[in-house]
């Protein structure tokens, strides 16, 4: 026996707003951010989607850590043609009723379905233009990881694609033909879609993913309880304590509680549950202090200004410069010393860099250690 938790309303009021029938308009795509393992691509998976099908929405889910080797942009284009591949019949059909033009275009695209990869006089807008013409239905296009598609040129060009299909369909037809919802395991990152003018969606707002609260620890000591002798077994507030400290990730949770059902006992079970989570947390956040510690005080002093500014952080300006200068107690440092030290901070993997040249924290519970870090420091 499996336990599910599931969170119905969440995605009624997720479509409703994709669809423009909601009170939070989100027509223009929906970005939800949240730390890796919480549920994200549980819920989009096992909620969102067969909600949006129950509306005879044609869905599409592309995961852009599903091959880091492979170009986000030729991930989203393969999975956007198969979608068309998995449609054949009614594709062929529509193709004979459509104007010469339009069917040399389609014919092109059918001749090299063996292909990897989009014809190359199709383009991804193109692509997402005809899905709508074959399916005749609102589509549902869903990015995991959609930060991904920041690392390079012809991957970002992928997401200004997928923005002009948007603007292409949704002006030309009184429903939402084509819905967007973008994922990210970093809210910095995710960012870099909206923020600015030169980003596809400038505009747009990144939304916190609601993470699992005590009705999911409720329900899940509830179902464990089942299995346990009557004296032996777990309290709400005790799993819920353990679940805020494992960084509400419904999968560490179960681990821990798993291993104590096998070898625990009644008489401290909640001891034990609080022990373990924070064996957990510790072990993670000593990760984080040796990385800190391995580095040199510029480098320090980077992430540090980085973790205070956030997203206006410009690691070259003048008032970047003069902070380097002053927490550091070296006047002399140069713009190509803090390109080396920004450089070896990629290559350990502390700090992000986009194809575009703007920042942000590889991974975003760095801050939170960091920022206990300097609490725990001020309180000695």
């Amino acid at each position: 026996m499996n336990f599910t938790f599931k969170r119905p309303a969440l995605a009624i009021a997720y479509c409703d707003s994709l669809a423009g029938s909601g009170i939070a308009n989100a027509t223009s795509g929906l970005f939800l951010a949240a730390p890796r393992r919480v549920g994200k691509s549980t819920f989009l998976l096992n909620e969102l989607i067969p909600e949006a099908k129950k509306r005879g929405w044609t869905t599409i889910y592309i995961d852009l850590w599903v091959n880091m080797n492979t170009n986000p942009a030729d991930i989203i284009a393969e999975a956007i043609k198969n979608k068309i591949v998995e449609l054949d019949g009614k594709f062929t059909k529509i193709a004979k009723k459509v104007k010469l033009d339009k069917i040399n275009v389609m014919g092109a695209f059918v001749i090299n379905f063996s292909n990897p990869g989009l014809p190359e006089n199709i383009t991804l807008t193109d692509a997402l233009r005809i899905l709508y013409e074959v399916v005749n239905e609102p589509i549902l296009l869903i990015i995991d990881e959609a930060q991904q598609a920041l690392i390079n040129e012809k991957a970002l060009n992928a997401m200004f694609a997928i923005k002009s299909a948007r603007d292409q369909l949704n002006s030309q037809d009184e429903r939402t033909p084509l819905m967007l919802v973008f994922t990210g395991s970093n809210r910095d990152k995710l960012a870099h879609l909206v923020l600015k003018k030169n980003h596809p969606f400038f505009g747009s707002d990144v939304t916190s993913f609601p993470l699992l609260n005590k009705d999911y620890t409720n329900a899940f000591t509830h179902w464990v309880n089942q299995s346990l002798a009557s004296n032996n077994q777990f309290s709400e507030t005790s799993m819920y304590q353990a679940f805020k400290l494992v960084g509400h990730r419904p999968e560490i949770l179960r681990q821990i509680a798993g291993k104590i059902a096998l070898n625990g006992d009644a008489s401290n079970f909640a001891e034990l549950l609080e022990k373990d989570a924070l064996t957990w947390q510790n072990r993670v956040w000593e990760e984080y202090e040796n990385d800190f510690n391995s580095l040199s005080l510029l480098q320090k002093v980077i992430l540090q200004i980085l973790i205070k500014k956030g997203q206006p952080w410009l690691p070259f300006s003048e008032e970047s410069m003069q902070a380097y200068s002053q927490l550091t107690g070296q006047q002399d440092i140069s713009t190509a010393t803090v390109q080396t030290a920004i450089k070896s901070l990629r290559e350990r993997g502390l700090l992000w860099q986009s194809g575009r040249g703007t920042y942000a924290l590889e991974d975003e519970s760095f801050a939170e250690w960091f920022n206990h870090m300097l609490i725990k420091k001020s309180n000695y």
